[in-house]
């Protein structure tokens, strides 16, 4: 490896790219400073979804998942990333800075990697079993490894216990009117960069058929995956050993994003869970349903989707303008 920075615009690429990380409900809650040989990625305090993630966990948590994101499209471009995480106690927002060394050869595990994450989706529809269930897990306990991040697969006759959680979290919700009129907020039907379109919404008849989702308002008319009864995905669960580390909630978002883009390689559809894990009920019963006694920070429904749905649309993401800044 040599030691030359990457340009300008190989910064910009990588970072349009890294920016189709999930994020709370699109929030896209980061911002990135190049300045010099570094990259840094900020927390933006001004994107927190308040009344859902009044402490900034979710936030950590989406941070985590670009910056594993970039990482990702730096390498399929040619660049190893060095990455200090929470560099500077002063600067709390200041969640990690990277450096970069030239790669003499790229393989092609980065490249189909990069190539994922464009096509990746939160699907919030039924999924049909997932296919080499076996080895996908197997790729997934590994992926969580460098992050220090714990795995568990719920178990299929444990799943209606955490179905129970989901609902108890959403009618303990359902009287909340900010966490209700701010879910409304980011799911309304104007054109935005920003919150979830109505296109990644369901219709009530299609929510019925998945059994631990978070409850967002209704759109559209229905009959989609209407090949599959009920959902039979497999669900994970990704936990940490502690909740009021900054830095675990950090990695947490970094393995998030490697178990997302492995299940996308793999041809697999996810949909990412956190409506289970802001509050402390539920997360009591998440704890019962794996046998781990560290905290669930976010589950995972993992399972095949039907091949080309219509109403899919590509979420838009923030122009790169108001995500990057250059100071070269």
């Amino acid at each position: 490896m040599t030691a030359k920075a990457p340009d300008a615009q190989v910064i910009r690429d990588a970072v349009m790219l890294a920016c189709h990380a999930p994020s709370l409900h699109n929030s896209q809650p980061w911002r990135w400073v190049a300045e010099g040989a570094t990259l840094q990625l900020w927390a933006d305090p001004h994107r927190l979804v308040y009344a859902t993630d009044q402490a900034g966990r979710e936030l950590t948590l989406s941070c985590g998942a670009v910056l594993d994101h970039l990482r990702v499209a730096m390498a399929a471009a040619g660049w190893d990333s060095v990455t200090e995480r929470l560099p500077d106690p002063y600067e709390p927002d200041h969640l990690a800075t990277l450096e970069f060394q030239s790669i003499e050869a790229v393989t092609e595990a980065p490249q189909r990697r990069a190539a994922a994450i464009l096509r990746r989706h939160t699907d919030r529809l039924p999924f049909g079993a997932p296919t080499g269930w076996p080895a996908l897990q197997a790729v997934l306990h590994r992926a969580v490894i460098p992050y220090d991040v714990m795995l568990d697969v719920v178990a299929d006759d444990a799943r209606p216990m955490l179905a129970e959680a989901s609902r108890l979290t959403e009618t303990l919700r359902r009287y909340d009117t900010s966490y209700q009129d701010e879910l409304r907020w980011w799911t309304s039907p104007f054109g935005s960069d920003d919150g979830v379109p109505q296109s990644e919404l369901v219709s009530s008849l299609d929510a019925a058929r998945v059994d631990i989702a978070r409850a967002f308002p209704p759109a559209g008319g229905g009959g989609r995956h209407a090949t599959i009864d009920h959902d039979h995905s497999k669900i994970v669960v990704l936990s940490t050993h502690h909740d009021d580390n900054r830095l675990d909630v950090l990695r947490c978002g970094e393995a998030l994003s490697a178990v997302l883009l492995e299940c996308t390689v793999a041809g697999m559809a996810t949909c990412t869970l956190t409506h289970m894990t802001e509050l402390g009920p539920s997360r009591d019963i998440i704890r019962q349903v794996t046998g781990n006694a560290g905290q669930p920070q976010l589950l995972i429904r993992i399972g095949k989707s039907p091949a080309m749905d219509p109403h899919v649309r590509r979420t838009a993401r923030r122009p790169l303008a108001e995500v990057l800044e250059i100071r070269w």
